[in-house]
Parts: structure tokens; sequence; C-alpha cells
């Protein structure tokens, strides 16, 4: 885009570093675009339970990438949040345009080292 004038103010430019870790949750999003998180108040870590695992510095990482979007206020409707039940704050996550760029990316490009 030119001098980035039609750019929102979200997006940015240039390679994404991922680890193994985050490039596995963000594959996750191929198939489903919202995923439930829970936290014990709004704006601390999330959590995303993954059967017994919990990945939390996951998520943040992601977050402060640009990748996801947390939505701390935002519950997914018709989700049972039974495995968040210790956690007072239910919220739903989903990926950014910059993350729907970046599994564009790895889709075409595959990963490099």
């Amino acid at each position: 885009m030119e001098n980035n004038k039609n750019c929102c103010g979200g997006c940015r430019g240039g390679d994404v570093s991922l680890t193994k870790e985050e490039l596995d949750f963000l594959l996750r999003f191929r198939s489903l675009p919202f995923l439930p998180f829970g936290a014990k108040a709004a704006g601390l870590d999330p959590v995303f339970y993954d059967g017994c695992e919990k990945i939390s510095e996951t998520l943040t990482w992601l977050m402060l990438k640009g990748l996801i979007s947390l939505d701390y206020d935002i519950p997914l409707k018709n989700y049972d949040y039974a495995e968040y039940s210790v956690y007072p704050v239910h919220g739903s996550m989903a990926l950014t345009a910059r993350g729907q760029a970046a599994l564009d990316a790895y889709e075409i490009q595959g990963v490099s080292e």
C-alpha cells in the first residue's frame, strides 16, 4: 500500500518469527474461526485447554505479535465452558488480518528456519 494510507492501525509488514508451538496453535484457525479461553481476570494470562494441556504463554505471544485477538468480554455462544469453570472470565479468540496473512504465507511458502 502506498505510504500505508489505507492500512488499518493493526497491520504491520515484515516477516514474523514463530515458535513451533505458536505455528501449531495458529494452524487450529484453519478449521475453526473462533476458539474459547478462560482467564482469572480481564487482561490477565489467557488459558486454553487442549485435552489436559494449558496453553497460556503461546496465546500471549501470538497476541503480542498481532496474530490473534483475545476478547475477554465476548464468550462463544453455545459453548460449554465447563472445563474453564475455575476461571471467572470466559472469552473468545480469533485471527487478526495479520494472523490470516501469516497462515496464508505458511500455506503458500511453508516454513523457513
